[in-house]
């Protein structure tokens, strides 16, 4: 693969040409090589880590976490169990967002459940919302 400028880049990685400008000025991918004219060069392992970070954002994972995966990954004298121990806390993460997006859902559904649904302005959900009626 001959290298891309940004736009080809961005189509083959799946990641926006804006998000890689990004990450490239935030240090999460390394610099990419410049033409005399100043366009950016993808080579394929560029954009190789393009759909890596794409993917590690998909699984949740902050941009910090993701600095720590990517070092591991270039790193080829990592252990095994530091990339584990960062699924795992990933993992435990996004089960304790499921509880509480879960708790949030049956909030609403007790909200709905009180709530006639006719054309009277009495709306217990938004009373709910508000904390109760005033002067509680």
């Amino acid at each position: 693969m001959t290298a891309l400028t940004i736009g080809p880049a961005a189509r083959a990685s799946g990641v926006s040409a804006k998000r890689i400008r990004h990450y490239e000025a935030i240090g999460l991918l390394r610099p990419a090589g410049r033409t005399e004219a100043g366009y950016r060069l993808y080579a394929a392992a560029d954009v190789h880590e393009l759909r890596f970070i794409a993917r590690a954002r998909a699984l949740g994972f902050s941009i910090a976490k993701i600095a720590e995966l990517l070092d591991l990954w270039r790193n080829r004298s990592r252990a095994s169990a530091d990339v584990k121990a960062l699924a795992l806390e990933q993992a435990d993460l996004l089960r304790g967002r499921i509880a509480d997006l879960q708790a949030m859902a049956d909030t609403l559904e007790t909200l709905a459940a009180r709530c006639e649904g006719g054309a009277r302005p009495d709306c217990p959900i938004l009373e709910g919302l508000a904390g109760g009626s005033p002067g509680d």
